[in-house]
C-alpha cells in the first residue's frame, strides 16, 4: 500500500457535511422565528454566569441567537468551517462540537461579568477555526496545513478582533475559551499522521 501524504474527502463525504451544515444552520434560524414569535422566550436559554441553575443552558446556549442580524452574522462562518471541519469524518465533527460547546459553555458560566446573558454560536465558530488552523499541523497533513492558512488569512484579523477585552459588545471570554477548546480538540482528536510511500 502507498500513499502521497495528501487525501481528498470523497464526494459523498462532502454532500454529507454540506447537508449537516446547512441543516444546523437551518435550525438556527428556526430557533429564532420561534423566540421572535414568543416574544423572545428562548432568551432564558442563555448563560448567566455563576447560578448553579443555568448550567443546564451550557448545552442550548449555543443555538439560541438574541435577533435575526445575530443569526445573520453567525450563519457563513459556521457553514464555512463546519463544512472544512466535518469533511474529515461526521462523527469526528460532532464529538470536536461537542467538546468546544460544552467547555466554551461552562467558560462562560465561569468567567462571564454578572448579570450578563451570553448566548449565539459564536462560541463554537471560534472553536472550529480553532481547530482547523492547527489540524493540519497536529496531524502533518498538508491538506489540512493549506486549510489552516486559507482560513488563517482570510479571518485571522476578525478572528484577533472578536478575542479581545476591548471588544465590549460581545462576549470575547466565550469566543477565547472557544477558541482554546478548539485548539485542544485538534489535539484531543488528532489522527495517526499518513505513511510516506518508501520505494526499496
Amino acid at each position: 500500500m502507498t500513499g502521497t501524504g495528501m487525501e481528498w474527502p470523497r464526494g459523498g463525504r462532502a454532500k454529507a457535511a454540506a447537508k449537516l451544515m446547512v441543516g444546523w444552520v437551518a435550525l438556527l434560524w428556526l430557533l429564532e422565528g420561534v423566540d421572535v414569535a414568543t416574544a423572545h422566550s428562548l432568551d432564558g436559554y442563555g448563560i448567566v454566569p455563576r447560578e448553579p441553575s443555568e448550567l443546564a443552558d451550557v448545552v442550548p446556549a449555543s443555538f439560541i441567537h438574541f435577533g435575526f442580524a445575530h443569526v445573520a452574522a453567525n450563519s457563513v462562518p459556521l457553514l464555512v468551517f463546519g463544512f472544512l471541519a466535518a469533511l474529515g469524518g461526521i462523527r469526528r465533527f460532532l464529538a470536536v462540537c461537542a467538546v468546544i460547546i460544552v467547555a466554551d459553555g461552562l467558560g462562560v458560566w465561569l468567567i462571564s461579568p454578572a448579570h450578563t446573558n451570553t448566548a449565539g454560536a459564536s462560541g463554537l465558530i471560534f472553536g472550529l477555526f480553532g481547530y482547523l488552523l492547527v489540524r493540519g499541523f497536529v496531524e502533518r497533513r498538508p491538506m489540512g496545513i493549506l486549510v489552516g492558512l486559507v482560513i488563517g488569512a482570510i479571518w485571522g484579523s476578525s478572528i484577533l478582533l472578536g478575542v479581545s477585552p476591548a471588544s465590549t459588545t460581545v462576549s470575547w471570554q466565550g469566543h477565547l475559551i472557544g477558541l482554546t477548546a478548539g485548539v485542544a480538540a485538534a489535539f484531543l482528536f488528532r489522527r495517526p499522521a499518513p505513511r510516506t510511500a518508501v520505494t526499496p
